[in-house]
This record gives structure tokens, C-alpha cells and sequence, in this order.
């Protein structure tokens, strides 16, 4: 209904046609590969695959086309991350619709569009602290998985997962695995 809604917000903007719309975030490659959108506004958590990881996809396939991310996750990881990731915005959703329709032209004139309270939070916040290892093994971790079930699945040795875990707690400022993913996930790491 959100899309939807926003789709036709937008639409009603005399410069602004709206050429694809998807609810999965496996699906937005082919969307774009097939409507070849100048701008693409994606949200981060979609069901079958991030908006993060789509951003990084649609950079290598569909060059062409600019990524805005609208979302209700403004955490200062997740900016950075979709800054990584090839975004030239990063909005989050109670803003009104008419900032959402000049943040779009403003990517088209190849401007970067960043909500100013969240680019302050994300310079304060500094760096990931976290290596690609250490998150890849937190979030092995999220369904309450045991050490063996993660080092099978990452293909590590156990006491190699469990380095990483140990790491990734100690950089988290947290007392176990639960709650570094709980305190990665609020910065916006995992």
C-alpha cells in the first residue's frame, strides 16, 4: 500500500513518471534491467534481498541508473553502507513527498541527496568497526544458530567462528552474540 501510494504521489509530479514498481528485492535487477529507470528509490529491508545489496547490484548492471534509498532504518551504518554500495541518496520516509520529488531531480543532475540530521549522526558515529568475517558470522548467528551450524554454513572451523564472534563482541561493547547482533544491527552494521 506504501508503494503504491508513493508511486502515485510521485506520478503526479509533471516531470516524474514512475516505470516500474516491485515488492521483493529480488526482483528489483530484473525490474530495472527491463524499465531501465534513471533513478531507482529503494527501502532497505525488502523480503528475498536487501535494498543495500540491490543497490550494489543495479551499480554493476544497470550502471545508469541512480539509487536513492528511502527508509525508516535511518541508522548511520546503513548510510554508509549504501553510499558503499553506489547510492547517490539516502532519505528516510517521514519527510513530505514534495522533498522525496526534488531529491530524485536533484540525483538526476548528479547531486548526492543525504537527510542532514542522519550525515551529522553517521560523521559522529564513525566507521564500521566490525570486518566483512565478523558481521558475515553475526549474521549467521541471528536465527540463535550454534557454532557448528555457523561454521558450516561459512565454511570456517569452529574455533575460527568463534574468534570472529568473540571479536565482533568485543567490538560491539557487548556481554554475548545476541547482543552484538542487536547492537550491530541498531548502528546499521549487519
Amino acid at each position: 500500500m506504501m508503494r503504491g501510494a508513493l508511486a502515485l504521489l510521485l506520478g503526479m509530479e509533471p516531470d516524474i513518471e514512475v516505470v516500474a514498481q516491485v515488492g521483493r528485492g529480488d526482483q528489483i535487477v530484473e525490474a530495472a534491467l527491463t524499465a531501465r529507470p534513471d533513478v531507482a528509490l529503494l527501502d532497505i529491508e525488502l523480503p528475498g534481498r536487501s535494498g543495500l545489496d540491490a543497490a550494489a547490484d543495479l551499480r554493476d548492471e544497470v550502471p545508469d541508473c541512480r539509487v536513492l534509498i528511502l527508509t525508516t532504518f535511518g541508522r548511520p551504518g546503513y548510510l554508509r553502507r549504501a553510499m558503499e554500495a553506489g547510492a547517490v541518496g539516502f532519505l528516510v520516509k517521514d519527510g513530505p513527498v514534495e522533498d522525496l520529488a526534488e531529491a530524485i531531480r536533484k540525483a538526476l543532475r548528479g547531486e548526492t541527496v543525504i537527510d542532514p540530521a542522519l550525515a551529522a549522526a553517521a560523521l559522529s558515529a564513525g566507521p564500521n568497526p566490525l570486518t566483512a568475517r565478523e558481521r558475515d558470522a553475526l549474521g549467521a548467528s541471528v536465527d540463535g544458530a550454534t557454532i557448528a551450524d555457523i561454521a558450516t554454513k561459512l565454511h570456517l572451523s569452529e574455533s575460527t567462528v568463534r574468534n570472529y564472534l568473540s571479536s565482533a563482541i568485543g567490538k560491539t561493547g557487548t556481554r554475548n552474540r545476541m547482543e552484538a547482533v542487536r547492537a550491530a544491527r541498531q548502528q546499521g552494521w549487519l
